[in-house]
């Protein structure tokens, strides 16, 4: 299992919402690049990179921060955040960004994702679900920065995505993001069981190295990590002598 470092951009800057609530920002005071350097220099082979502002601004959003993050630096990339169509995963891909994370199409037009499946290559487009587990204990996909729920629960979308050339997954429990309150390490051991052929990448919860060591024994291909290694409850260093 790999670590990945997340960075979320809004209006230039590194910032974390609670709960995907834009009226609860967290800013940081550090440089996204500054950030990102350190990473990259701390042994990071991957930064994870959201674009806040094009999820929040549709087509008219300024992209320059997040091109201008990608342009600048040293390690492979995937970025996400308002790709609504062909043209979003190219502008990206020319920018430098190694994979494209696509969300709300996903989960609403899955047809349309395994249309671009074929057209970029599975290893360039990564399925971002991001999951709130119901009463019964399915896990419901919700889009559009959490506010809409999907018709397909997570196991009828990723039948079509397995059935297809889905490689990279990247899986959120909403409940618990920016909560630091430990990832679903149930949730991902049932994808890895239902789909063993996908790189899986766990996002939500992480709070320490123990939950990296749990999540890499869980079978997980990758743990994206952004509050703890922003707010240092998790040392870096540490937590990538942890999944080696």
């Amino acid at each position: 299992m790999i670590l990945i470092p997340a960075i979320d951009l809004l209006d230039g800057r590194c910032v974390r919402l609670r709960q995907g609530d834009f009226k609860q920002v967290q800013y940081y005071e550090r440089a996204p690049r500054d950030i990102a350097n350190h990473y990259a220099n701390a042994g990071a082979e991957w930064l994870h990179v959201v674009d806040l502002a094009a999820s929040r601004d549709g087509a008219g959003a300024d992209n320059s921060a997040l091109f201008g993050l990608l342009g600048a630096t040293t390690q492979n990339t995937q970025t996400g955040g308002g790709v609504r169509n062909a043209a979003d995963i190219e502008a990206r891909l020319e920018a430098g960004a190694n994979r494209v994370v696509v969300g709300s199409i996903a989960a609403d037009e899955p047809a349309t994702f395994l249309g671009w499946l074929e057209h970029f290559g599975p290893d360039r487009l990564v399925a971002a679900l991001d999951v709130r587990i119901d009463e019964q204990g399915t896990p419901r996909v919700r889009s559009h920065g959490w506010t809409r729920e999907s018709a397909l629960t997570l196991w009828q979308l990723l039948d079509q995505f397995a059935s297809g050339s889905l490689t990279h997954l990247l899986c959120t429990d909403i409940s618990r993001d920016g909560l630091m309150s430990g990832p679903n390490v149930a949730l991902y051991q049932e994808i890895i069981r239902r789909y063993p052929t996908l790189a899986v990448q766990a996002s939500g919860g992480v709070r320490d190295t123990s939950d990296l060591r749990t999540l890499s024994q869980s079978g997980a291909a990758a743990a994206i990590s952004g509050k703890a290694l922003l707010d240092g409850a998790l040392d870096l260093h540490q937590a990538l002598e942890a999944v080696q």
